[in-house]
């Protein structure tokens, strides 16, 4: 059986040139990075506006060791839509270097079912990530700059929350002392790094409308305090102009192909984790310009990706999804019935049914937000006709078709009856989308909301201080703003070792952040971590060149 990176090297690339004529992109219209990349040139967007097609979410059950294949699944469905006579175009997220060098590998599809380059794409691909690091680091330099020269605005050095980022997995850069060294290295606090797909820079790009309204966003970005508890901002340092310049190009969407040839806009990254979890508006849009159905995916679960793309990024862009798939596998479920990932091979129907709660919560979760769902049961090669047949019995009785989709092997003809059922559901304009929470709803409230309806706690909790806190960013004009949930990606809970589909827990809130520019309240809970730590035996140590100078190890 060829890895997947072996499927990639030996398919036979299109032009990018190629690529956009089928997207309706004259040349004008991109900026080519090589051969098989282009960048989209933003005005000729803007001049050329043309009537929304049917946007699809693709989401998952809550991701396990077992694999659920989210991205595989959205490639292999925008494939079947455009192998059905339907255009179609993908916009999805750019992979970080933090899980390709960790546990991942590689995060652009898998067997036929693959965005392409696969190697650019997985490393550096047009050095989006590294601008946005960039942005972000240049503000830190800034804050501690302005410090160091006289500190005319007044900043409280114990109130600095802006951190540095890295796009990478690195637990030793978590808590750091910097500063030290003398008077010449400025002044010694504590701080920190987080990865970059959590920074704000990385939101602000992923939601801005444009170019201009990035250097806005940018500009109303918290820094520090005073002692007074005066908010400074990234204006106040005069650092958004020169953040917005290092962006010019990253703000500007990524155009690839799959291995069908189907069109693709590659564009930003936030974990879903950590941050919202969705690729930029500003790509969702011109793929819903250029295409009669635009398939996009959220991170990780429902409870964490689709309820931030519903709850920030349709809220803030104004996007009314038509339908939802969910995907789900024979694998992971029985992981989620008790099945450890060493037995998975065994046919176990019971553990499917235990493990199917799961499924059925994020189903019913998908139904709060009035948009239509259909499951997408991604096949592996040692289910059984019983175990598919479970998982097809639990979601037709929870009123949502199941349908068995073969693309990991077969590519795009593998998930055609998806794409049949899909546009069935985005066709029909069923869907009545509405966020879970109401603007009015106090920040706290919101945490709450999401914690007991998503989640199904019993309760949010957070210390007097996190409230006292909430309250003072709600007087200063922030209460509007939506929630953005960091918790496990494993679990409905903050534990990650509780599967299946717990309830009457307790969410308790460690840390709040303000993301003013972004545009939402970050709620921090249980032991989640902004800057992940590589795992005991990580991607990177089986990757690297073969003997004909290719790269090897990723997948």
């Amino acid at each position: 059986m060829l890895s997947d990176i072996e499927i990639s090297r030996a398919a036979t690339l299109q032009p990018i040139q190629a690529i956009a004529d089928r997207a309706g992109l004259p040349l004008q219209a991109i900026e080519p990075y090589g051969r098989h990349k282009a960048k989209l040139d933003l005005d000729w967007l803007a001049a050329n506006p043309a009537p929304a097609g049917k946007l699809i979410l693709v989401t998952a059950i809550n991701p396990t060791p077992a694999g659920e294949g989210k991205t595989t699944t959205s490639v292999g469905l925008a494939d079947a839509l455009n192998r059905t006579g339907r255009k179609t175009m993908l916009a999805l997220r750019e992979p970080s270097l933090g899980p390709c060098f960790g546990t991942k590998g590689g995060a652009t599809g898998g067997g036929h079912a693959q965005v392409v380059p696969m190697e650019d794409i997985n490393l550096h691909f047009t050095g989006d990530f590294h601008a946005i690091t960039s942005a972000h680091n240049l503000l830190a330099a800034m804050i501690d700059n302005h410090i160091h020269w006289g500190n005319k605005l007044g900043i409280d050095v114990r109130r600095v929350v802006w951190r540095r980022v890295l796009d990478m997995n690195d637990r030793a850069l978590r808590d750091i002392v910097q500063g030290v060294g003398g008077v010449a290295n400025g002044y010694p606090r504590e701080s920190g790094f987080d990865i970059t797909v959590a920074s704000e820079v990385m939101a602000i790009l992923c939601l801005a409308n444009d170019l201009h309204d990035l250097e806005a966003r940018l500009a109303r970005v918290v820094v520090a305090y005073t002692s007074d508890r005066r908010p400074i901002t990234a204006a106040d340092l005069k650092a958004s102009g020169a953040m917005a310049v290092l962006l010019a190009q990253a703000i500007k969407p990524n155009l690839v192909q799959t291995l069908e040839g189907t069109p693709a806009l590659i564009h930003g990254g936030p974990f879903a984790n950590i941050a919202h979890g969705c690729n930029s508006v500003i790509a969702t849009r011109a793929a819903l310009q250029l295409a009669d159905y635009v398939v996009t995916e959220a991170g990780f679960g429902a409870d964490l990706g689709a309820e931030k793309f519903f709850d920030i990024k349709c809220r803030q862009a104004g996007l009314a999804p038509g339908a939802v798939v969910i995907v789900a596998t024979v694998r992971a479920l029985k992981m989620n019935g008790g099945v450890a990932k060493a037995d998975l091979a065994h046919e176990d129907v019971a553990a499917v049914e235990r493990g199917a709660v799961n499924l059925v919560r994020h189903i019913e979760n998908i139904r709060q937000f009035g948009v239509p769902a259909v499951v997408a049961i991604n096949h592996f090669g040692t289910d059984t006709a019983a175990e598919v047949a479970a998982i097809e019995r639990c979601a037709t009785a929870h009123g949502t078709a199941a349908i068995l989709c073969r693309h990991w092997a077969e590519g795009g003809a593998g998930a055609e009856a998806l794409a049949d059922a899909v546009a069935a559901l985005a066709d029909k304009d069923a869907g009545q989308f509405t966020p879970l929470y109401d603007d009015e709803l106090s920040l706290f409230d919101k945490i709450n909301t999401v914690a007991t309806r998503i989640y199904r706690a019993e309760r949010a909790t957070a210390s007097p201080a996190i409230h006292a806190q909430l309250e003072r960013w709600q007087a200063a004009g922030h209460g509007h703003l939506p929630v953005c949930m960091a918790k496990t990606q494993y679990s409905f809970s903050t534990d990650p070792l509780q599967l299946g589909a717990p309830t009457g827990h307790v969410v308790p809130v460690r840390e709040v952040r303000l993301a003013a520019g972004a545009g939402f309240v970050v709620a921090i809970c249980g032991e989640l971590m902004t800057m992940p730590g590589l795992p005991r035996t990580p991607a990177a140590e089986h990757i690297g060149l073969g003997p004909d100078g290719s790269i090897a190890g990723l997948s």
